[in-house]
């Protein structure tokens, strides 16, 4: 199981002594989340004449807006990462065409390659007989 931690930080100018199962970095980055979140609100035309809990719900509506865009943003950072996920599947599947394609061309290469080999072997034997029987037939005199 994991460590507890504790951790004493300062929100809004008092020192509270929190605990988690998080690191005391992250217990120390919330609080500071939180002062930055309480110094944007308190500097609102008007806050100063709202009673404490209309400012606490002010804090928390701000708190739920963060929470809602960074959830929105998650979504759609994941569709984006399935989409992609799908391109790469399609473009495995296009490597793999590709691939055999390759390996169907490459073999049809080889056996024009052994054709021509073989028709040369043939044409320089049909030229050597040709040369062959001249050599053997004296010519015809008129």
């Amino acid at each position: 199981m994991a460590k507890k931690n504790t951790a004493d930080v300062l929100i809004g100018g008092k020192v509270y002594t929190i605990s988690g199962y998080e690191s005391t970095a992250y217990l120390q980055k919330v609080a500071s989340y939180l002062n930055e979140m309480e110094e944007q609100v308190s500097g609102m035309e008007g806050y100063r004449r709202l009673s404490s809990e209309e400012k606490q719900l002010l804090k928390n509506m701000n708190l739920a807006d963060a929470y809602f865009k960074a959830s929105d943003a998650r979504e759609e950072l994941e569709k984006e990462v399935e989409q992609k996920d799908r391109e790469i599947y399609g473009l495995k599947h296009d490597l793999i065409d590709a691939e055999l394609e390759k390996e169907k061309l490459v073999k049809q290469i080889r056996d024009l390659e052994a054709k021509l080999r073989d028709e040369e072997k043939r044409q320089s034997r049909l030229l050597q007989s040709a040369a062959n029987r001249k050599l053997n037939r004296p010519e015809q005199k008129l």
